[in-house]
């Protein structure tokens, strides 16, 4: 069942008590799994409500409420140097579970195209994302979140190759350059971070040129940092990654991980193939096709560059 705005103000009412709603609209980005409002009170604050669609939603909304219990002390003493949502009440629904009401954190969504090399906002966005790499692993275990060691995560990710190849829709030298860097044990060596887990333009906000908030920790997990920086390395502009990845690694304590980079660009690639996979097994045709476009794309690009290299 989707709720109607009105039917989430409500809930914010009853879950944040004195909360006055003057006006509700939905997000830009709602999401799958939640129905999401944005509800303005009579004094113009604003506030996010969030109500689970489905019991799996409601189990991630609950330990996503625990971390970011855990997470709020980080925030407040400036170790995490951005907002986080801030859970202020919660209403239970007819169905179980609960839905969860914050205060809109500010800031608007990164444009990756507006990036440029420097100091600017670029380098503060490496800055984020390495100060929640540098967070004690133990909040995540504690919330009931995963939690993978590096030779653990080198087979779940060798696992999805295995189901995308069973499709049969993979290109062949796609798989065989997964493969290789897979095989390639020293690629695999780090140490396991936690990782917000779905980080993205909609994700990370920003305000006056610095990264004024995350969003949506409900995928985070121990895991491999180079899955953080993924998408910033394929899709933002190549002369504002240095950037990134300088103040990242100025950011990070002991790091030493010769293959960070390598294994984020393998990352936004296998995420196609995971896209390929949630298609199949939704059975999503325009998805599949999607997938299988990207993947093409993928191969001449990689060919290409290959081809370049040998000469």
């Amino acid at each position: 069942m989707t709720r109607s705005p009105l039917a989430l103000a409500a809930l914010a009412t009853v879950a944040v008590p004195g909360l006055d709603a003057y006006d509700v609209r939905r997000p830009l980005h709602p999401g799958s799994d939640f129905d999401v409002a944005v509800v303005v009170d009579s004094v113009r604050q604003r506030w996010v409500v969030r109500a689970p669609q489905h019991p799996g939603a409601g189990a991630a909304l609950e330990a996503e409420v625990v971390l970011l219990d855990a997470l709020g002390p980080f925030v407040d003493d400036g170790r995490l140097p951005f907002a986080i949502p801030r859970p202020a009440g919660f209403a239970h629904l007819p169905e179980g579970g609960r839905a969860s009401v914050h205060r809109e954190v500010p800031g608007r969504p990164l444009q990756l195209e507006t990036l440029r090399p420097g100091p600017g906002l670029a380098a503060a966005v490496g800055r984020a994302v390495a100060a929640v790499h540098e967070l004690p692993t133990s909040i995540v275990e504690n919330a009931g979140l995963p939690v993978y060691d590096a030779a653990g995560y080198r087979e779940r990710r060798q696992a999805e190759v295995d189901e995308a190849a069973r499709t049969g829709l993979v290109p062949p030298s796609l798989l065989r350059r997964w493969e290789e860097m897979l095989e390639d044990v020293a690629m695999w060596r780090f140490r396991p971070t936690v990782v917000h887990g779905d980080l993205s333009s909609s994700h990370l906000l920003v305000a006056d040129g610095a990264v004024s908030g995350i969003l949506d920790w409900g995928s985070t997990l121990v895991a491999d940092p180079a899955d953080d920086l993924s998408w910033l390395l394929v899709a933002a502009p190549q002369d504002a990654v240095d950037a990134i990845l300088e103040s990242y690694l100025m950011r990070r304590s002991e790091l030493t991980d010769p293959h960070l980079a390598d294994r984020a660009l393998l990352a936004g690639e296998l995420a196609l193939a995971r896209w390929l996979l949630h298609g199949v097994r939704a059975q999503r045709q325009d998805v599949v096709d999607d997938a299988v476009q990207m993947l093409r794309d993928l191969e001449e690009h990689t060919r290409v560059d290959e081809a370049a290299a040998a000469y």
